[in-house]
């Protein structure tokens, strides 16, 4: 898995994401999943335009 480096602001906000000591590849996951699940929501909202 590759590593990436994060500035402590943005830490700061994952730690305040966290769920009884989530990991931080869980809380990435899940945010992937909701940007992908809003960007199919707009991409068909576009289609009936």
């Amino acid at each position: 898995m590759p590593q990436i480096h994060l500035d402590e602001e943005t830490v700061e906000r994952l730690d305040a994401l966290r769920i009884d000591d989530e990991e931080y590849d869980e809380i990435v996951s899940e945010l992937i999943n909701i940007y992908e699940a809003e960007e199919l929501t707009l991409f068909r909202g576009s289609d009936y335009d």
